[in-house]
């Protein structure tokens, strides 16, 4: 996995610890990126240290429960993903705008008591994430984008068709997920699936299911 500048192969290339950053809604797959808008004093500290380091931040959602821990921080999902900062740029207002792509998702192993105010944890990284998925090959490609073009339709949404046509598999799949408009709990389930081919059905299914509920609220209007 290249990253940036840096080539990730293995798990020595990765720290140990990492920063931990939670973020409602956010999905980071590997070879991913999202750009980022830091402004919390905590996180703007967050990214010194990181520039400062490994360049790598943990990107993960809170518990979809919403169970917070006793000092009122949240829970979190079980699942992240390691994105390693490839720009930065100062805003002039205090702010950083930084954009990360992904690396290998990870379990946390332990998170770590820290005096910094933002988390950190030791990682149980996924190494399979770092070379290509052989499953990329039996993603099932014309029904993953005849599902895609179908949403695109119903909500009056254009798309590069001419750059995706060009995508690999790998990069087509975890892209769609990516920019997919869907909640929490649909992506932590295209985050956790576990390989490429699984991650496409994942999403065709919730692309479906997302059409079939349009399909419900539009003839309820009309009745």
């Amino acid at each position: 996995m290249q990253a940036g500048n840096a080539h990730y192969r293995l798990g020595t290339d990765l720290p140990s610890t990492i920063p931990i950053f939670p973020l409602t809604g956010a999905l980071l797959l590997p070879g991913g990126r999202i750009p980022l808008n830091i402004f919390e004093p905590r996180y703007l500290q967050m990214v010194d240290e990181a520039i400062a380091g490994s360049r790598l931040i943990g990107i993960i959602q809170p518990s979809l429960d919403g169970a917070l821990r006793e000092d009122g921080e949240p829970e979190l999902c079980n699942v992240g993903c390691a994105g390693r900062i490839i720009s930065m740029a100062e805003s002039g207002d205090g702010r950083y705008l930084i954009s990360l792509q992904g690396v290998c998702r990870f379990r946390i192993a332990q998170e770590l008591a820290v005096k910094t105010p933002f988390r950190q944890g030791r990682l149980a990284p996924f190494l399979t994430d770092l070379g290509d998925d052989p499953a990329a090959t039996e993603v099932d490609r014309p029904a993953l984008l005849k599902a895609f073009r179908a949403y695109l339709q119903a909500n009056d949404l254009e798309a590069d068709w001419e750059s995706v046509s060009r995508a690999e598999n790998a990069m087509l799949v975890n892209a769609l997920s990516m920019m997919a408009p869907y909640g929490p709990a649909e992506k932590q389930a295209l985050l956790e699936a576990p390989d490429l081919k699984t991650r496409a059905e994942t999403l065709i299914a919730i692309t479906e299911m997302a059409l079939a509920r349009e399909n419900e609220d539009f003839g309820s209007s009309l009745q």
